[in-house]
């Protein structure tokens, strides 16, 4: 080379090299893609770069992480693999694999070189000595699930470690909160069978706060003479993987080596057998449970709320407990022997809704259990969650409209005032202030609903009982309501020797307006508004018949909850509101010993109001509502820890 010339950059190599060159950082992310790499599988760097490699095949991903595992000490490795390209092609190729070392030797990153394999025989092979392998694993998993109790899954799964992977010894150790602990050995002292330790200081917490799933420890790394393992003579390296049950860590699979060396498929090997592993262990305490609950299994089910359900391998009924008749109208000796009156969920564990012939909505989940082929059918009625869902929706969509109209109303003259105040004349500006003034109370009402609506529903409503003129208040709230519209009359019939009420007569003017309001926004065709008043059994009774729209049959109690109004969609729609007004009233009445209900008429509807009074200078008393206190009480949980032996203070 000249010396006036400039020697080779790296990104001059990287550029001009014919192998595919990829970098990938210690997050798995691609840093490094040469144009080779681009030839051979398709992807731009730009579309790579930052991501993880899109190169590996589904099920090969074990391979490539034990591959990495391998060589993060730093000793090079070189395998016959297969790759994926961008077009789905799968291409065979060998893989050579590196690590790059920071400054204390800690992996910071891994270079792969990639080929082309041409080598037809040697591609044969490799694919050989897989499926090999995978049926072995086959086999193992097999023999794992054979036995459902979970003392005995566990025992299984520590013999398979030595087995399938060739270590010298293998162990089972369980997460149990902060601490692990030993409980399942295989070439290993019995004393140390139930050893525990802090997870903060183990292996096995090392390997969770890498967020990996496979860990490989040996003695060029780090001290292995101080963790309990260390009772097998010769130990060099420890290669353990995490098995999850239901998507949690549970345990993790340790692989021992003393005198047999470990390489990148020992390390596949184990991820693949603690995956499946931690399906074993799931079908196992599944079942252990579901043997539990059938010591008590008549008396849980039909205590339970759910309806339950067994079915045979053929899907019909072989038990269905008492809620489970309660909910669907059909009585167990008309369905047992038959399929269940509603569809099942087509996969494990997935959820699914359906709606009865009587409007009611269901949710539907079954488990299956493995050794009797029966299935389990747990549903629940959730037709008010679907309601107040819909309901839900419905608000946030009225409330929108109801706030915008005054919102815009205000927007639009405050800014004509703003652009056009000196053209307009005096009773335009008067106007437009009057419009804003009006369309702000409006507003300032929507909100005060939605403020009291939420006192209500944390209990924080507070209300007087005085004495108060019942009717004073009802001719002064008829008198506010006859001018508001031209189509309804509003009439009051009471008796003249109404007595005096006791109770808050803010909170009864409230219950009034919206009372009244009510039946003239409901009436859209206008009608007679009737308000009545006499005493019945000590209590003031108020009645306010409209000839409106009525009551959709069975909302009589429905449209005192929240966010809910009776009647067609489209007729809410069309009339507006937030669905809290008869809410609020109850509350209120309630907290003053009175009430509120509402009766369907043949047109129309009759809502009725109730409150105490003033008898020989003494209130009519209410009798106080009985709660009773409902306790939830779940099984004690059983500890699965026990304590490490005496003396004991190495590290797992």
């Amino acid at each position: 080379m000249s010396s006036d010339r400039a020697p080779l950059s790296a990104e001059t190599v990287l550029a001009a090299s014919a192998d595919a060159v990829v970098g990938i950082d210690g997050e798995h992310r691609v840093t490094v893609w040469n144009p080779a790499a681009e030839r051979m599988f398709g992807w731009a760097a730009r579309e790579v770069v930052g991501r993880e490699p899109p190169f590996v095949p589904a099920e090969l991903g074990s391979e490539f992480g034990a591959v990495l595992e391998q060589v993060r000490s730093g000793t090079p490795l070189s395998i016959v693999t297969r790759r994926v390209r961008r077009d789905g092609t799968v291409i065979d190729v060998r893989a050579s694999a590196g690590c790059v070392l920071g400054p204390d030797g800690g992996a910071d990153g891994w270079v792969l070189t990639f080929q082309p394999c041409e080598n037809e025989a040697q591609v044969q092979a490799a694919a050989m000595e897989r499926a090999r392998l995978v049926r072995r694993l086959t086999d193992v998993v097999v023999d794992i699930n054979a036995d459902l109790s979970l003392k005995s899954v566990l025992d299984r799964i520590s013999r398979s470690i030595t087995e399938l992977t060739g270590a010298d010894a293998g162990g089972f150790v369980l997460l149990n909160e902060d601490r692990v602990e030993l409980v399942s050995l295989t070439d290993l002292s019995d004393r140390l069978q139930g050893f525990s330790a802090p997870l903060e200081t183990s292996l096995f917490g090392e390997l969770l706060r890498s967020g990996k799933s496979v860990l490989l420890a040996n003695e060029d790394t780090r001290g292995l003479q101080d963790l309990v393992w260390a009772d097998l003579p010769g130990l060099h390296t420890i290669a353990l993987c995490v098995s999850n049950v239901h998507g949690r860590p549970y345990g993790a699979l340790y692989a021992l080596y003393s005198e047999r060396k470990v390489g990148h498929v020992e390390l596949e090997l184990l991820e693949l057998l603690a995956a499946h592993a931690g399906v074993a262990i799931g079908n196992a305490m599944a079942y252990e449970e579901l043997n539990l609950q059938r010591v008590h299994e008549q008396v849980v089910a039909d205590s339970s709320a759910d309806g339950i359900a067994v079915l045979d391998f053929g899907g019909r009924v072989r038990k269905w407990n008492r809620s489970a008749v309660e909910l669907t109208g059909y009585p167990a000796e008309r369905v047992e022997g038959r399929h269940p009156p509603f569809p099942l969920p087509a996969a494990h564990g997935e959820p699914i809704k359906h709606k009865l012939k009587d409007g009611r909505w269901l949710e539907i989940l079954m488990a299956r259990i493995p050794r009797t082929h029966e299935w389990v059918v747990d549903f629940r009625d959730i037709t008010a969650q679907r309601a107040m869902e819909e309901e839900q929706e419905f608000f946030l969509a009225t409330t929108g409209h109801e706030l915008r109209t005054p919102i815009t109303v205000i927007h639009g003259f405050a800014t004509t005032l703003v652009r056009k105040w000196s053209r307009l004349s005096p009773r335009s500006q008067r106007e437009a202030v009057g419009t804003i003034a009006d369309r702000s109370a409006t507003l300032a009402t929507l909100v005060e609903r939605l403020r009291l609506g939420s006192d209500v529903s944390r209990g924080e409503l507070n209300v007087d009982r005085v004495p108060f003129d019942l009717g004073e208040l009802l001719r002064r709230s008829v008198r506010a309501f006859r001018p508001l519209s031209e189509q309804h009359d509003v009439v009051l019939a009471a008796d003249d020797d109404l007595p005096t009420a006791v109770g808050d007569p803010l909170a009864t003017g409230m219950i009034m307006d919206q009372l009244l309001d009510n039946a003239i926004k409901f009436s859209p065709e206008g009608g007679t508004i009737h308000v009545s008043a006499r005493v019945e059994g000590g209590e003031a009774v108020v009645v306010v018949d409209d000839e409106g729209l009525g009551l959709v049959p069975g909302d009589e109690e429905r449209v005192f909850g929240r966010f809910v109004r009776s009647g067609a969609r489209s007729d809410r729609r069309r009339i507006g509101g937030l669905g809290l007004g008869l809410y609020i009233v109850r509350q209120l009445a309630r907290a003053q010993g009175g009430d509120v209900t509402a009766q369907r008429r043949e047109r129309g509807t009759r809502m009725r109001f109730t409150v105490a009074v003033h008898e020989s200078g003494r209130p009519h008393q209410h009798p106080e509502p009985q709660e009773t206190a409902k306790i939830s009480q779940s099984p004690e949980r059983l500890p699965r820890q026990r304590s490490a032996p005496r003396g004991a203070s190495r590290r797992l």
